[in-house]
């Protein structure tokens, strides 16, 4: 961990013109969150004492997601885009009284690692730049470096052959003293092509004031920006495959492991096994040793040890399955908690619930929670059975080792150890069924 108390600048006020979308750039998902909460995500490992994030295009929106993903943070409206530098000056007031080392990211770019940050944030260098060895330069901006460190930043456009021909590039994430950052930030000119001012040329700046500048180097692939749907794509897919090969290597079983489909914060323990085509949307935890059987979609939720699920259930946000819980085929559940042991076999719908332990839920079992204006509440008590084709109909609670009637409507609480059927009369009509059935052919051939 860095030794200075570290601050966070995101910068999240582009629109992302090459996505073709309405929505703004760092709100794009990958595994299942915005872009920019993966940037947030490794910055938090620096346990920051400030996070700002500088909005622009769909500031509000912005505002609101970052909200969810970081109550403690702040925003900064960055009203017109005027390049990098001027992005971080909005920010710079939010900094005030703030003695340690701030680090700039950007909202699109998904894949630093934790431990890249904190080489960066506790770089001793005045100013350090993080930069990547490229496969294709391309167009990217060259680092130049000699005995001083960092020498300059040189644009692609600006280069000459032999600036060209350097495969150090510059990501465009830097660390800095917060005073000496913002000193280095007032100084920003924008006498260019474009009238901006560009973040970089405080490399110039801080050299000429006689600071020193450096650079730290990760893998190429820490530095991808996402800039259209291609390249989300192609960032899905690398995502996967790495979260894949982690589970692998932290002793989960994946039957299928390119079927199987990770979010950013999915939290596996050893031993538990996945089966094929299983998709973990946000917030899913599941303990060691519990079980996920093919084709099931689980979201907002805790599997404890022990636990099945599936094949083809669904979990859905506030499902809590307790030890050994079994949740079988076709078989979903929302805000409810199974305790220990419960059994759910097929075809059931659990919502806004609450079961005890040992109880059985039969088949075709539906907790009737909405009215149309407002959702209820149905609580089970432990040892109960719940005869196949229950319809409870919320707010109702069944009492311990009570007893549902298949076919029933439980409009009324049940007691504790009863019986409750609730159903009409079965009545039998006999020879009608063979009229009735002579009938129907009768009219059928006359039409």
């Amino acid at each position: 961990m860095p030794k200075k108390p570290v601050a966070l600048i995101v910068l999240a006020a582009g629109q992302g013109s090459r996505m073709q979308s309405d929505l703004p750039k760092v709100l794009h998902r990958l595994a299942g969150a915005p872009l920019m909460a993966h940037a947030l995500a490794a910055g938090r490992a620096l346990e920051p004492e400030r996070v700002i994030a500088v909005t622009g295009h769909g500031a509000g929106r912005v505002g609101k997601a970052l909200a969810r993903l970081d109550p403690e943070a702040q925003t900064v409206l960055q009203a017109e885009q005027l390049g990098t530098g001027h992005a971080v000056a909005q920010a710079l007031p939010l900094l005030e009284g703030f003695a340690g080392r701030v680090v700039v990211l950007y909202g699109d770019t998904p894949f630093i690692r934790p431990e890249t940050l904190a080489e960066l944030a506790g770089h001793p260098a005045d100013v350090a730049v993080l930069g990547f060895e490229a496969a294709d330069p391309g167009r990217y901006g060259r680092l130049v470096t000699g005995p001083q460190g960092l020498e300059r930043i040189v644009e692609y456009k600006d280069a000459d052959p032999a600036t060209r021909a350097i495969t150090l590039c510059n990501s465009g994430v830097v660390s800095a003293d917060a005073a000496l950052l913002a000193e280095l930030v007032r100084g920003l000119g924008n006498d260019n092509a474009a009238g901006e001012y560009y973040l970089t040329d405080i490399v110039a700046l801080a050299r000429q004031a006689g600071r020193r500048v450096d650079v730290v180097t990760c893998d190429e692939s820490e530095t991808l920006g996402i800039n259209t749907r291609a390249e989300l794509a192609a960032a899905e897919a690398a995502f996967q495959s790495r979260a894949r090969a982690a589970a692998l290597e932290n002793g989960i079983t994946l039957s299928d492991p390119a079927t199987v489909w990770f979010a950013l914060d999915t939290a596996i323990g050893r031993d538990a096994v996945i089966g094929q085509n299983v998709v973990f949307g946000p917030g899913v935890t599941i303990e060691s040793g519990a079980e996920i059987l093919p084709f099931c979609h689980l979201e907002g939720c805790h599997v404890s040890a022990g636990a099945s699920v599936g094949p083809f259930a669904r979990l859905r946000p506030g499902a809590e399955l307790g030890g050994d819980v079994h949740v079988g085929n076709f078989v979903e559940i929302k805000n409810a908690v199974l305790h220990d042991g419960v059994k759910v076999g097929h075809l059931t719908y659990l919502g806004d619930a609450e079961v005890g332990e040992a109880t059985n839920i039969g088949a075709g079992t539906v907790t009737c929670n909405y009215d149309g204006v407002g959702k209820h509440r149905t609580v089970i008590g432990a040892n109960a059975f719940i005869g196949s084709d229950t319809m409870l109909v919320a707010p109702v609670r069944v009492g311990d080792r009570a007893l549902t009637g298949s076919g029933s409507v439980i409009t009324q609480d049940v007691p504790d150890d009863a019986l409750a059927v609730g159903r009409a009369v079965q009545v039998n009509k006999p020879g009608l069924a063979t009229r009735l059935m002579e009938a129907l052919r009768a009219r059928k051939g006359n039409g």
